[in-house]
């Protein structure tokens, strides 16, 4: 059976996927799936720097605004819509681009990857709700923390959803979250897929992650974050992103803006950190370095890479 062809771009926060996947998509007729965890949420554009209408340049983009913030979304959710997605844009003879920088979310569809659905258990799952409703949820993150410290580093202790859930699987199936990903055989790709990755010299890009939290801020991402807090969203996945756990600090009281801005920023670049350590380290990645080039340049070497590589 013949695979369909995907083009996926990965790469840390600032490195210059957007841009880049506008000029591939223009190239082979190609419609974009977000790979970004956080760009699903309605109302939350400026931090999580959402493509903007103008900035697409008419190419179809999909999986943006699908949620309010106060709803959940789940590896598993993406999966699927991201594999339904890519048969329909198939169909209609188009390209399909992920980009992102969310690693979990692009591993899960383009790999043979399962989820622990042997590991759910319902009844369980209402005890440890209870218990998190009577004793509060500190009481639960302690006690991951002592099981499985690898998922209790990823998951925000306010994530209440996430912490029952990593309870969930070790108590039910003796093996905790993280064993449950690492034992993972993925196996070759389920697409014929070019899996491009950037990256760039890590100084320039702090620097880039600097600049662009400033562009934040001057956009006015304080009276983004400040409209969701006065709905008294709080405690939900989406308010655990960077750019709005910090002006919740501030303006919670416990922080300056300074002091907020400047975590924010201090957060941004532990996160590109990561996720350049995940890509290296779990997928086959072509890399392509950003640092001190014409974009124009690169991005024509990356789309003849793309030509050769997928027969476009």
């Amino acid at each position: 059976m013949k695979r369909e062809k995907v083009v996926v771009l990965i790469g840390p926060t600032a490195v210059g996927k957007t841009k880049l996947s506008i000029e591939v998509a223009k190239a082979f007729k190609g419609e974009i799936i977000s790979g970004d965890s956080m760009q699903i949420y309605r109302s939350m554009d400026i931090g999580t720097a959402k493509i903007t209408s103008t900035e697409m340049e008419g190419i179809p983009h999909h999986l943006l605004d699908i949620k309010d913030p106060t709803e959940s979304y789940s590896t598993a959710e993406y999966q699927l819509n991201v594999r339904r997605l890519i048969k329909e844009i198939t169909e209609r003879g188009n390209l399909p681009i992920i980009v992102g920088g969310t690693g979990l979310y692009i591993q899960s569809v383009i790999y043979d990857y399962h989820f622990s659905e042997h590991s759910s258990n319902s009844i369980l799952r209402e005890q440890l709700e209870k218990e998190a409703k009577e004793k509060g949820i500190d009481v639960l993150v302690e006690r991951l923390r002592k099981i499985d410290p690898v998922s209790a580093e990823k998951i925000h202790p306010n994530n209440q959803r996430r912490v029952i859930r990593a309870l969930e699987v070790y108590i039910t199936s003796g093996k905790t979250m993280s064993e449950h990903q690492e034992d993972q055989d993925l196996g070759e790709t389920l697409y014929d897929v070019a899996l491009i990755g950037l990256t760039m010299d890590r100084s320039e890009l702090y620097s880039r992650i600097n600049q662009r939290v400033d562009r934040m801020i001057e956009d006015g991402l304080l009276n983004e974050v400040k409209s969701l807090y006065d709905k008294e969203i709080r405690n939900v996945q989406s308010i655990q992103a960077i750019g709005y756990k910090e002006l919740y600090l501030y303006l919670d009281g416990e922080v300056t803006l300074d002091e907020a801005i400047d975590l924010l920023k201090q957060n941004s670049r532990r996160y590109a950190k990561r996720q350049l350590t995940w890509f290296r380290n779990k997928m086959d990645v072509t890399w392509f370095d950003m640092s001190d080039a014409g974009n124009e340049k690169k991005f024509k070497e990356i789309i003849y890479f793309i030509a050769g590589k997928q027969n476009l």
